[in-house]
């Protein structure tokens, strides 16, 4: 653990921290109508509600908002798993790559548009450009855009005063694709591609290497995709190496960008929350439980990373740099520790390091951070309306224990909120734990397993794991392209994203059609650190009482028989 490694850490907390307000400011007065941007583009939004059909005044009550959401992934997934399917016979394939097998097909089209952008597949000697820019790339932009949107409806469900409606899903998809994802990702791009990041249709590059053999170098249109594919929480990467490649992570700038990006919708929707419901601190309550979550993990994962790894102990090495394994020289232990700690705690499963390589205990804290339903900023909208399900949650523990009816800004936190927020938080570990279990005994599934023990069973729970928090990261050593694990993580996506997203707009639709009752003394506050810290322990035991068994197969397992000098 070196001071620079410290510094680095600062300054990227400093920087998250400064733009919450800002751009939470911004979020909320251009999505919601009537901010500069909103204003000067809006002939533009209007011409696109035209094109498509769309009212942009009629509201939508949950179920209405719910089914356009449902059709608009079942039409992206078709769309996606088309493009894959066909690309061969598709333009803009220099390298003529062939079509998808059906199974990964599937599994590519689901990842994507559930925003979760797991690949079983090297992007660059599988894809063409067409199906990275219209597939790939569409959906990141739209999935994200679907999470945000989701928020904005539950925030909706919190301040508004006995409606029957949350808003307009397509008017939401819109304004945040025009407003939000736009705007950031096109000045993003010109500044990675001024660090070297390529942007080009041109083939891919033949090189005669001093051996004289001949080598392709992959190029094509990285920069577009890379910037998304981390705003969005995608994290999909152009190569298969993904923020580890020269190309797609060139410089300190460009890792230093995409760290910002993973995080920078997520911290800001925080503070739009707080605006729309008329008190900031309610939003800077939430940033703080996610602050103090994000920095438990990553202080974990940095000191063990930093340690020498006691497997290793009797060969002639030097470990004094800590646990280099899988990971680059030119990032070292403190960025391939906070960029690892930023992917996982989010949505995005962007690497700059190889994750099957850190130490078992840094491995407990990645798939931990995964575990907890997305509430450590998480995805662009998807982090906030995770964190506002624990945050019913606590506050119907708390009611309980003072004996008085929980309240969460007002509105009664009854037994609908109560079994629609525990459906939401409990299909995705019942994915992920029942199809781990599945995977586990059945021969296909331990059939794609490179390691024994413990670790083998960590990087078949880390599969799951990654499926159902919807975030794509990967623990490299499982085989998982094969129709068993195509198939079964395909499922595992898609009930950690719409069998989340459903009961989360049910929470919207009631709370929306409830009063707003007036705080008197026996209301507890939801701004200060009492709150901060409920929060927080909830998020901890809720998570652990679900997951500790499995963990503790795994990763805790492999720790312990590592200090005791057991290597499987």
């Amino acid at each position: 653990m070196t001071w620079q490694g410290w510094l680095q850490i600062a300054v990227f907390a400093a920087l998250v921290t400064a733009v919450v307000k800002p751009l939470g400011g911004y979020i909320m007065r251009n999505v919601e109508g009537g901010g500069r941007v909103q204003r000067a583009c809006f002939p533009l939004e209007r011409a696109l509600y035209k094109l498509a059909g769309v009212d942009p005044e009629r509201q939508q009550s949950w179920v209405d908002y719910a089914m356009a959401l449902l059709w608009f992934h079942l039409v992206g997934i078709g769309a996606l798993y088309a493009i894959l399917r066909l690309q061969n016979f598709l333009p803009l394939n220099p390298q003529q790559m062939d079509a998808m097998t059906p199974d990964l097909a599937m599994n590519t089209a689901v990842s994507f548009v559930t925003n979760t952008s797991w690949q079983s597949y090297g992007g660059e000697s599988t894809l063409s450009y067409l199906s990275q820019m219209m597939g790939l790339v569409v959906q990141s932009f739209m999935s994200a855009a679907v999470g945000i949107s989701v928020a904005l409806a539950l925030i909706r469900g919190f301040t508004r005063r006995s409606a029957q409606h949350i808003g307009n899903f397509w008017v939401d998809l819109t304004r945040t694709t025009l407003y939000v994802l736009l705007p950031m990702c096109v000045v993003a791009a010109l500044i990675m591609i001024s660090q070297g990041v390529p942007q080009t249709f041109s083939p891919y590059a033949t090189a005669t290497t001093l051996e004289g053999a001949q080598q392709s170098i992959a190029l094509g249109p990285v920069a577009t995709q890379k910037v998304i594919a981390v705003l969005s929480g995608d994290g999909g990467g152009f190569f298969n190496a993904n923020s580890a490649h020269p190309y797609e992570n060139p410089t300190g700038l460009t890792g230093l960008i995409q760290m910002l990006l993973i995080f920078l919708v997520g911290v800001a929707l925080t503070n739009t929350f707080g605006r729309m419901a008329g008190d900031q601190r309610h939003g800077w309550a939430l940033f703080a439980a996610m602050a103090i979550l994000f920095a438990v993990g990553l202080a974990v994962i940095y000191g063990s990373e930093a340690q020498p790894n006691p497997a290793l102990a009797s060969f002639q090495l030097d470990q004094s740099s800590g646990n280099l394994e899988g990971k680059e020289i030119r990032f070292g232990i403190g960025q391939s520790s906070l960029f690892a700690t930023i992917s996982t705690a989010s949505s995005d499963g962007a690497v700059d390091s190889m994750h099957d390589s850190f130490m078992p205990l840094s491995g407990l804290v990645l798939m931990a951070n995964m575990m907890v339903d997305e509430v450590i900023v998480g995805g662009p909208g998807s982090g906030l309306f995770g964190i506002l399900l624990f945050a019913i949650i606590a506050v119907f523990a708390a009611g309980l224990m003072i004996g008085r009816t929980p309240e969460y800004l007002g509105k009664k936190i009854e037994s609908n909120e109560v079994k629609m927020t525990m459906l939401a938080l409990l299909c995705p570990p019942a994915a992920i734990l029942g199809l781990a279990a599945v995977a586990a005994v059945v021969p296909a599934g331990v059939s794609g397993l490179n390691n024994a023990g413990p670790h083998g069973f960590s990087e078949l729970l880390y599969a799951y794991t990654s499926g159902g928090a919807t975030n794509g990261s990967a623990f490299a050593g499982l085989n998982a392209n094969a129709p068993f694990y195509n198939l079964t993580l395909a499922a595992a996506m898609f009930a950690g994203r719409l069998l989340v997203i459903i009961p989360v707009l049910c929470v919207a639709g009631t709370l929306a059609a409830k009063r707003i009752v007036p705080a008197s003394s026996g209301t507890l506050p939801t701004y200060g650190m009492q709150f901060v810290g409920l929060l927080v322990g909830t998020v901890v035991i809720v998570g652990g009482l679900t997951f500790f068994p499995a963990l503790a197969l795994g990763p805790a397992a492999e720790h312990f028989a590592m200090q005791a000098g057991i290597v499987y």
